[in-house]
């Protein structure tokens, strides 16, 4: 019997016994005075008045009549910038010693976010929630006792001036506690390699020396660091190496579009476990099974705040408009998507993080993230979100028995000069475009009334082009780069749609 790890497992299903559930909507008003005292005392807190916002009767909503909207250009344009102008005490106390390097899912440059001691804390405590979860899950004693694979960023930060920058993933696993470092995979030397393949390859000479129990990271990357292994020791599936894989830690995206191709590499079933960990923060968790769905972290140094996500309230760059109206966590309604703000120890302030999520259960306060603002194709007003688009791929997915893990789609004139939906689909196995793309069309018909009230007017057709899957992945380390915490874009405007078709080919070999 596996003593070290029964022990604990004992301890962590008593500390899961002794921690109260907290009262969700009583902790996120206790978390935004907290952030409003901390801060009062800035540079954004005087602006805003964080004095008179506490002395108000109601601090929720005065904070949310004084303080507007922020995405990342219009935050780092005002204050931000500032920081690295030498500026301290700017949207929080002192200067942060980090800076989350974000590129997000568009744009070639990176997104520089402040990463706060105070928002370290909160990660490494979201990661013991985590941790504490796992006791909800039937998982036997020897499982604690294995290695965790955690597919991240390089933890090689870089200098700049009196911080360091790196990946948010990249930064969390350098400071992981001297007592976790046995069981964290691939070790600090492989982990600092930046070169993504490197990095990769390192692991596929190496993997034959880890009893690896879990995988962590995104879902896109982790598939292409498995194949690699498998190549490499010319496997049939990743259990023939590490037969004790028994979890996966998704993270920042929906699993479900990745589940078919992913499953294509294992040996037998493992628990998948969703997490929501971005550049900004550790935001939610997944602490049950039998759900794809995620617990906000309400107690834990982010305040949240949620916008409907209709197309009059979203301009075209994704950003709000002004008038959008805010959404408390106690009024939120389930299965209805909305567009999150978040409040942080960083100093982040009703900062759009760009995501957009839906309630699944508004007791338990269980979400699901259901897209982003960009990816919201509205150019003949088809209105479609990506949690749409995902589940017509999905459909195509069942219906054809192939596996679409990526896609990409926009708007655009066909060369009768009226508008079509292109869409490219990464898949390994062979289908016919046209009979994909009658069966795509159909499904969203289906799924979606504002499609299908286009489809008969403005919208003329759909068209579908399939490709190696591979080439999403050389997309990315052609405009950002591999691995860590970058996303595909799933919807292109026309402009970034023409250097993707031409990127793409240029990809094929010439006859």
């Amino acid at each position: 019997m596996a003593i070290f790890g029964s022990i604990i497992k004992s301890i962590i299903d008593l500390k899961e016994t002794l921690t109260p559930e907290g009262e969700a909507v009583k902790d996120q008003e206790e978390v935004l005075i907290g952030l409003l005292k901390k801060a009062k005392d800035t540079a954004f807190g005087k602006h805003y008045k964080f004095e008179e916002i506490l002395e108000s009767d109601d601090v929720r909503k005065t904070f949310a009549e004084r303080v507007p909207y922020f995405d990342y250009n219009k935050i780092d344009k005002e204050w931000w910038h500032k920081y690295h102008d030498g500026e301290e005490n700017v949207t929080w106390p002192g200067k942060p010693p980090y800076f989350a390097l974000s590129s997000g899912t568009t744009g070639t440059s990176s997104k520089r976010i402040p990463v706060t001691e105070e928002m370290v804390e909160a990660i490494r405590k979201a990661g013991i929630k985590q941790v504490s979860a796992l006791s909800n899950f039937d998982l036997p004693p020897d499982f604690f006792e294995k290695e965790i694979m955690m597919l991240g960023s390089s933890t090689d930060l870089q200098k700049e001036g009196d911080h360091q920058e790196g990946e948010i993933s990249g930064i969390s696993a350098s400071r992981i506690p001297f007592w976790f470092r046995g069981y964290y995979k691939p070790g600090e030397e492989i982990s600092k390699i930046d070169e993504w393949d490197d990095r990769v390859q390192k692991i596929a000479e190496n993997a034959e020396k880890w009893d690896i129990g879990a995988l962590s990271g995104i879902p896109s990357w982790m598939e292409l660091m498995l194949k690699k292994v498998i190549e490499h020791h010319n496997l049939n599936h990743i259990h023939e190496i590490w037969p004790n894989l028994q979890v996966y830690t998704s993270g920042g995206v929906a699993f479900e579009p990745y589940e078919k191709s992913f499953n294509a590499l294992l040996g037998k079933p493992v628990q998948v476990i969703d997490t929501y960990l971005a550049s900004e923060g550790f935001l939610a968790l997944q602490d049950r099974p039998d759900t794809h769905s995620m617990k906000l972290i309400t107690d834990n140094g982010i305040y949240f705040e949620f916008v409907p996500f209709k197309p009059d309230y979203i301009n075209q760059d994704g950003s709000l408009t002004e008038d959008a109206p805010v959404i408390p966590l106690d009024e939120v309604e389930e299965e209805k998507d909305y567009v999150l703000l978040i409040s942080t120890v960083s100093g982040a302030w009703r900062y759009l993080i760009g995501d957009t999520i839906k309630f699944t259960d508004k007791s338990k306060y269980e979400i699901r993230i259901t897209g982003r603002t960009k990816f919201f194709l509205n150019v003949v007003g088809s209105q479609l979100s990506v949690n749409k688009m995902n589940d017509a791929v999905q459909e195509l997915e069942n219906k054809f028995e192939i596996r679409i893990p990526e896609f990409v789609v926009a708007a655009k004139r066909g060369e009768d000069g009226e508008y079509y939906h292109f869409w490219y689909l990464g898949t390994e196995d062979k289908a016919e475009d046209e009979k994909l793309a009658e069966a795509l069309d159909e499904a969203l018909k289906n799924a979606n009334k504002n499609y299908k009230v286009a489809r008969s007017k403005a919208l003329k057709g759909v068209n579908v082009t399939t490709i190696d899957p591979n080439m999403f992945h050389e997309w990315n380390a052609k405009n950002k780069k591999k691995g860590g915490q970058v996303k595909m874009e799933k919807v292109m405007n026309e402009e970034k749609f023409a250097e993707w078709e031409k990127f793409i080919s240029e990809q094929k070999p010439a006859n």
